[in-house]
Order: structure tokens, then C-alpha cells, then sequence
């Protein structure tokens, strides 16, 4: 079912998989948005109800004139709160890996397990893959075939509009959104107190075995790391092993 919010001027759109389970708030990566987690929202139910929000400037939410990491914390707590589910677990990609422990760690009391997948406390990305992006094709299988290996990631993004094929997301926008990604977030980090999962990816571009081994010793006893064969974007490249380590973990926290 797809609900919306009005957080300050803009109006956020969300996909709530449904079911009688404990609800687990779900924030997608840049270039993704809410429906990338249906495939993860299957494998948990019926024991867990996935909520995924489509963040600023994805999916069917407005575009914004910020995106800054506070515009960003501030949508996830109007979520949350518009929801009415109390505290709750939540999970995170890339972008909503870090929107998820930045509101973890300024609202502890709201957060009572947490899973990060596939990014660290220090963030540099490169946008170099955004800018060279195709921002127009003629058809859905030409968008695809300009993306190469990159189209199973991007495919959920896919729209159609009156002269063709291109994205639910504003490249520019996300070359604004990624600039402000990048940064020392160790004190938002280590501020988290509720449990917390960290899955990497072993073929990872983005997060580093040894950034990742750090992140759990400056949380010790509070943070523990899975490791999947997979790239950056784990719940694709290893969806029923990931979809394991997440359920594990819940089921020891919930």
C-alpha cells in the first residue's frame, strides 16, 4: 500500500508491505527508492511488516531545494512519527544507512535495533558515475542497454515520461545529495546505543573491510559485522542471505 506525509512544504511518499509483524522502517540508497525493498519485505513476512519511505527527491516524494544530512534525519523522524508505531527497528542502504544511524543515535529512545548495509562513518562518494548517467532514452530496453551492469540496481527508478525513458530521481539533485553525504559521521556513529548490524559487502566498493572493522570496535559489545559475497547493494547481489542475516539478527532484538 502506498501512503503519504507532508513533512515541512513537501509531501513524502512510503510503501508500507503490510502484514500483522512488528514494523521494520526500511531507507533506501541513492538512485533507489521504497520499492526496492519488496523482495526483502517477502522474505521477512509475515513475522516483519516493512515500511520503506522514498526519500527526498526518489521515487513519488517531491524533489527538494536541500538535501542536506539534517533535511534528511528530519524526513525520517516525520515518517516515523506519522506512522504512530512507537520505537521501532530500522534499515538502512547506502544514503538511508547513514539517515538511519544519524536518527538512531539523536533518537535513542525511538530506535530498538538498527542495520546498516554497505556504507561507513566516513563517507567520500564519487559522483562521477551520476554525472555520466544517460538523462534520456527512447525506449525502457534502450535505458537498460545505456546503463549495462548497472540496470538491475536502477531498474526500480525507471519511469516513463512523454518523450521517452529516464528516472524518478533528478541528477543533479543527486550529485547535490551525494556532495552532502560525503563526511565524518563518527560522531553520529558511535552515539547509536541500540543494538546494531553491520552487513558489508565483500566486494564492496564503498565500504572497506578495515573502515568496517573499525565501526564495530569503537561500538564494542553493540555492533557486530556480516560479511556476504556481494557488492555494494548487499539485499540485491545476495538477497536470501542477506534477507537471513537481517531475520537472524531481528529475531534476537525484537
Amino acid at each position: 500500500m502506498r501512503g503519504f506525509l507532508t513533512a515541512g512544504s513537501r509531501r513524502l511518499s512510503y510503501l508500507d508491505f503490510g502484514g500483522s509483524g512488528a514494523p521494520l522502517l526500511a531507507l533506501h540508497g541513492h538512485y533507489n527508492e521504497a520499492s526496492a525493498f519488496a523482495p526483502l519485505a517477502e522474505a521477512l513476512a509475515p513475522r516483519w511488516r516493512v515500511i520503506a519511505l522514498d526519500q527526498r527527491g526518489h521515487g513519488a516524494s517531491d524533489r527538494a531545494e536541500s538535501y542536506e544530512r539534517d533535511d534528511y534525519v528530519a524526513d525520517v523522524a516525520a515518517f516515523h512519527r506519522h506512522l504512530e508505531v512507537g520505537p521501532v527497528a530500522m534499515l538502512g542502504h547506502s544514503l538511508g544507512g547513514v539517515n538511519a544511524y544519524q536518527y538512531a543515535g539523536r533518537y535513542a529512545d525511538l530506535v530498538t535495533a538498527l542495520i546498516v548495509e554497505d556504507i561507513g562513518a566516513v563517507v567520500d562518494v564519487d559522483w562521477s558515475f551520476t554525472t555520466s548517467l544517460p538523462r534520456h532514452a527512447p525506449s525502457r530496453d534502450a535505458l537498460a542497454s545505456a546503463l549495462g551492469a548497472a540496470a538491475p540496481y536502477l531498474e526500480c527508478s525507471f519511469r516513463q515520461s512523454g518523450d521517452g525513458w529516464g528516472f524518478s530521481f533528478d541528477i543533479g539533485d543527486t550529485v547535490a545529495s551525494q556532495k552532502a553525504l560525503s563526511g565524518d559521521h563518527w560522531k553520529d556513529w558511535v552515539s547509536v546505543t541500540c543494538p546494531t548490524l553491520l552487513i558489508r559487502g565483500t566486494r564492496s566498493d564503498e565500504l572497506a573491510a578495515g573502515h568496517a572493522g573499525e565501526m564495530i570496535a569503537r561500538r564494542a559489545g553493540q555492533a557486530r559485522l556480516v560479511e556476504l559475497p556481494a557488492g555494494h547493494v548487499v539485499h540485491h547481489d545476495a538477497q536470501a542471505q542477506f534477507a537471513a542475516a537481517v531475520s537472524a539478527f531481528l529475531s534476537g532484538h525484537d
